[in-house]
């Protein structure tokens, strides 16, 4: 049934509020495992912080109308060890999702180091599959969803060693921001990057909330060429210019002017 539910077109999609006992006792693992039995797609995730009461878990679920049914029927239910008060389930438009994943969870680290060697640039890294892929940002990041960032794909970083400071070959570095990252999108890591379009949610100091790396062209070299752009949620912050109001370092409070100098 999963082969045939990612085929067709989903005949039903809902979003599913549970309460109860539903957190820290393997719901969540529970319902993807039981979803993929069925063949449905979507999501399962905690509230977002500042929303999460402790007692909720969202699901988003699409797929054959009877498939969701059932997940719903699980769900009123409960695996062993949870206990579930209400299940309130309403009808929405379907998100096209290729899997069905747990949401909300880190999967890994995220830097972001301020460069200045031949030129000046920002290299942003994702943790990915025991490397940092990484990408060159000759402007920076940005907090603007208006402004689309060309992100040159560079070779990837091992996990060590992103968090030094001070000289870097030609020049000298700073880590401008840092922390842990979502992986999300309706398809899944790592080959949502090998397709082009990677969605992620950013915790970091500085950055924060959703982003997109979208795949464009490759230059004369060969290297490829990507759009990293802000997503329009409630950490977006249009007109700002967060590179030139946070140029300091998160580790050592020095821009890379001080240290360089």
């Amino acid at each position: 049934m999963g082969a045939t539910a990612r085929r067709a077109k989903p005949e039903r999609a809902v979003r599913a509020t549970v309460r109860g006992q539903v957190q820290e006792v393997g719901f969540r693992d529970a319902t993807v495992a039981r979803a993929r039995e069925l063949g449905v797609l979507g999501w399962v995730r905690r509230p977002v912080a500042g929303d999460d009461d402790g007692a909720t878990v969202l699901v988003h679920a699409e797929g054959p109308a009877e498939a969701v049914e059932r997940l719903l029927g699980f769900l009123r239910e409960g695996p062993p060890g949870a206990r579930v008060d209400d299940v309130a389930a309403d009808a929405v438009r379907a998100e096209g999702h290729e899997q069905f994943a747990i949401r909300g969870v880190v999967a890994g680290r995220f830097v972001v180091k301020e460069h200045q060697a031949r030129s000046r640039h920002w290299d942003l890294r994702l943790e990915v599959d025991g490397v940092m892929r990484s990408w060159a940002l000759p402007k920076g990041p940005s907090l603007d969803p208006a402004a689309k960032r060309m992100a040159i794909e560079v070779p990837d970083h091992p996990l060590d060693g992103d968090e030094a400071e001070g000289p870097l070959g030609d020049g000298h570095a700073i880590v401008w921001d840092r922390g842990g990252y979502e992986q999300g999108g309706r398809v899944p890591w790592p080959e949502a990057l090998a397709r082009g379009h990677a969605v992620f949610v950013l915790h970091g100091e500085k950055l924060r909330g959703g982003f997109a790396l979208q795949r464009t062209r490759a230059d004369r070299s060969g290297r490829q060429q990507w759009l990293l752009v802000k997503r329009r949620d409630g950490d977006a912050r249009p007109g700002s210019d967060v590179v030139a109001e946070r140029p300091e370092s998160v580790l050592s409070g020095r821009t890379l002017d001080e240290l360089a100098g």
